[in-house]
């Protein structure tokens, strides 16, 4: 049913709208989900605002990860168990009169249907809708009108890419006719530089959106957005890139490989060594006896190993002792070469139906889970030109197919257990990325890699943020990410119809890169553009004066603000909310949680 967006809905309108069909004029947002997403959700938006009402729809059996609701219902949140979405259920939730609903269902057609059956209920309704499947999140996108799809796994999959790789997010986004991206400070040219993202401020400890540096001064290498024009990487940094791009993937059952499983050093030591008494006791022979010519002397050698050489008395001693330690290390030489023959063969057969991996190189990355995030590392890895190893214990799992396609070794069994990251080859790994739905497999897998090498990158997915925060911490795990942390700011911000550029991940969660409208009589109007800029909460890099189409990338602080005025900045969520309360009048307190 297509209608006008609520967004284009007059303000005061939208008040009484809500009034004459729930008696409420707060707004309402609707969240319907069975992971931890639909918590993390329910707190960035309780967090946004005053004013709000929140509906939670979530099944009757919710993943063991999901906390408990008992602190959002105190705090007046609205929680509904429904085994499907349907009319019916979005009847019972209020729906009708609704500012937005989001859909973050782990199931794209899970989320499709209840799209179309919410928009039966109430059509000026704003949609977000978690989607994986690209084709489909295109479809959707132009079926119904005021609705955004995100994913939340090609959100979070950069971060783990770059974090696993010890490099930057590749992050970028276009804002009037500029593409800016997140990069190291060391890699780019100075003049470049939009704005610093992060500092070390001591201890290990970063500071985030921190004050710009005085002239002729140069921070270490932090975080830094960056206009990119063409000429920003240096010649280094483009250089490990191009050699990351241009390696070629290894077959896995190559020779070399199958080699490398099947010849141990306690059978190859007594080969080589047989292999040179060989070779020396033919070239001595070869030389008395007046060989000449390499084939000669390959051919008298030959002969003499397989016990066919004439035995002539008339030789010198020297040919004779060398004819006969010939013979002698020729007999000892066959029967050696042919058990390592068959010792090879019957090891390679054995790893083979055991799954494991067939003498994988060092350097590469072993990746453990193959659902919609690690499905989107893996083909993000593989466009690096990284070697994977995948593990996951379905051997149907999403991104199974996604391996065999792109010839990535997938080693199906519990990375939990020691022998199955052993056969990946973890103690030769660049990177360990523990990406499964289990929090228990993910510590355990990164624990076993932590023993197995400390150098070993380990980068875990966690659930539970402060569990995460705690681990990292205890274990020496290098980093440890909430992918809901991260991407529930953004989906938050679309509920809230704000115009949210970009997300940036900056250590364990993300600064959002945003656009505020300045609104008559709000605390903005009439202040300097230095009221909206704060270090550590929320950084002004350009702004747009009412009714102009040129954007001032370089705007003077002290320039005062007018109603219409557009300012981009980029901000932690905190940050983004006050500001969105400093650039709405006062009396529309009922929809300044809903960034109107």
């Amino acid at each position: 049913m297509a209608t006008e967006p609520v967004k284009d809905v007059p303000r005061r309108s939208l008040v009484s709208r809500l009034r004459e069909r729930n008696g409420d004029d707060r707004p309402h947002f609707v969240v319907c989900g069975a992971d931890a997403l639909v918590y993390t959700l329910a707190e960035e938006l309780m967090s946004s605002g005053r004013g709000m009402r929140l509906t939670l729809i979530v099944p009757p059996e919710l993943r063991p990860d999901v906390p408990d609701f008992d602190d959002l219902k105190s705090r007046g949140v609205r929680v509904i168990t429904a085994a499907r979405l349907d009319e019916r259920t979005f009847r019972e939730a209020g729906l009708a009169g609704a500012a937005a609903l989001a859909l973050v269902m782990p199931d794209d057609m899970i989320n499709l249907h209840a799209a179309l059956c919410a928009r039966a209920i109430e059509g000026d309704l704003r949609l977000v809708i978690r989607m994986f499947t690209t084709g489909l999140a295109q479809g959707v996108r132009r079926l119904f009108t005021d609705c955004a799809v995100l994913s939340d796994a090609g959100m979070a999959a950069p971060a783990f890419v770059a974090a696993a790789l010890g490099g930057v997010a590749p992050t970028h986004f276009r804002y009037a006719g500029r593409t800016l991206y997140v990069a190291r400070r060391g890699e780019v040219a100075e003049e470049n530089v939009v704005l610093t993202l992060t500092a070390p401020v001591g201890g290990g400890q970063i500071a985030v959106l921190p004050a710009e540096p005085a002239p002729g001064e140069r921070l270490p290498a932090d975080l830094v957005l960056v206009e990119a024009t063409g000429r920003t990487v240096a010649p280094a940094a483009a250089t490990r890139r191009l050699v990351r791009s241009g390696r070629r993937r290894r077959s896995r059952l190559s020779l070399r490989r199958a080699f490398r499983v099947g010849v141990t050093p306690k059978l190859l030591i007594p080969v080589l060594v047989a292999l040179v008494i060989t070779v020396a006791a033919g070239a001595i022979l070869a030389a008395r006896t007046g060989v000449h010519g390499v084939w000669e002397s390959v051919y008298l050698t030959l002969l003499t190993v397989v016990g066919s050489s004439d035995v002539e008395p008339t030789r010198s001693p020297v040919a004779q002792a060398a004819q006969v330690v010939l013979t002698v290390a020729g007999v000892a030489l066959l029967p050696l070469i042919t058990a390592a023959i068959v010792d090879g063969i019957v090891k390679t057969r054995l790893a083979r139906d055991r799954g494991e991996v067939l003498g994988v190189h060092a350097d590469h990355v072993v990746l453990v889970g193959l659902g919609n995030v690690g499905t989107r590392v893996l083909r993000q890895l593989n466009d690096l030109g990284i070697d994977v190893v995948a593990i996951d214990r379905a051997p149907d799992a999403r991104g199974a197919k996604v391996a065999e396609d792109l010839g990535v070794p997938l080693i199906v069994g519990d990375a939990s257990r020691d022998e199955i990251l052993r056969a990946a080859s973890i103690d030769t790994c660049r990177a360990l990325l523990v990406l499964s739905t289990d929090d228990a497999v993910n510590l355990q897998a990164a624990l076993h890699a932590r023993a197995a090498s400390a150098e070993i990158r380990v980068v875990l997915r966690l659930f539970d943020d402060d569990f995460a925060r705690r681990v990292g911490d205890a274990f020496n795990i290098n980093i440890s990410r909430s992918v809901s942390r991260l991407c529930a700011p953004v989906f938050a911000a679309s509920m809230l119809d704000r115009e949210v550029l970009a997300t940036i991940p900056v250590d364990r969660h993300a600064v959002l890169v945003a656009t505020v409208k300045v609104l008559a009589g709000s605390a903005l109007d009439g202040a300097p553009l230095s009221r909206a800029d704060k270090p550590e909460s929320t950084r002004v890099i350009s702004m747009r004066a009412a009714g102009e189409e040129w954007v001032d990338w370089a705007p003077d602080p002290r320039r005062v603000l007018a109603a219409g005025d557009e300012v981009v900045v980029v901000a932690r969520r905190g940050g983004l909310r006050v500001l969105l309360e400093q650039a709405t009048p006062v009396g529309d307190g009922e929809l300044n949680a809903a960034g109107q």
